[in-house]
């Protein structure tokens, strides 16, 4: 497994925020931009995300909402 131009998760992170909110598009659109932009594979992005419970969730949520997984079970907010 090959890591190019990321130290860390958080700043994996941090950059597929930032991607986020200039693109106003969705995780999982910003994380493909990411690995393209900086010629890694998925599956390393993958490894990064496993390490973040927080985007980890945040990509859960997105996929469920577009009817890409099947929704788990949650109590209401």
């Amino acid at each position: 497994m090959k890591i190019v131009n990321v130290r860390s998760s958080s700043e994996f992170v941090t950059e597929i925020e930032s991607l986020v909110k200039e693109k106003k598009c969705e995780y999982i659109d910003a994380i493909i931009v990411y690995c393209q932009k900086n010629n890694i594979e998925v599956e390393t992005a993958a490894e990064l995300i496993k390490q973040n419970s927080l985007l980890k969730v945040k990509l859960q949520v997105e996929a469920e909402n577009n009817n890409m997984v099947k929704r788990s079970g949650r109590l209401p907010l």
